[in-house]
């Protein structure tokens, strides 16, 4: 491989990510969305964090009583945070961080 197609490549590839990302301000240049598009602003974030619990706690039912106390009080640990803080970032870290020492001390 030549210096002159890995260079097209990166070229390319720049061209199109940056297309990619100024596409939305184009298309809605004038600050209108489509009622489809704003209903699906409020209901994604919800139906993607509920999909993401899911995945996550998909294992649990067959793992051993340690796991189940490690991922209860993980789970907790972040709503109660969340519920108190409304900090996203700080609640997922921190129940994450419950849940990996929970799963050490056990």
């Amino acid at each position: 491989m030549n210096n002159s197609y890995a260079l097209l490549a990166i070229l390319l590839s720049a061209i199109v990510t940056y297309s990619l990302r100024a596409l939305p301000f184009v298309i809605f240049r004038d600050g209108k969305m489509s009622p489809i598009l704003s209903r699906l602003a409020m209901v994604l974030p919800a139906a993607i964090m509920a999909v993401l619990v899911v995945y996550g706690l998909k294992d649990t039912l067959s793992a051993d009583w340690t796991v189940w106390v490690a991922t209860i009080a993980g789970c907790g640990s972040v709503m109660a945070l969340h519920a108190w803080k409304h900090n996203t970032i700080l609640s997922v870290f921190a129940g994450t961080a419950v849940y990996i020492a929970l799963l050490y001390l056990l």
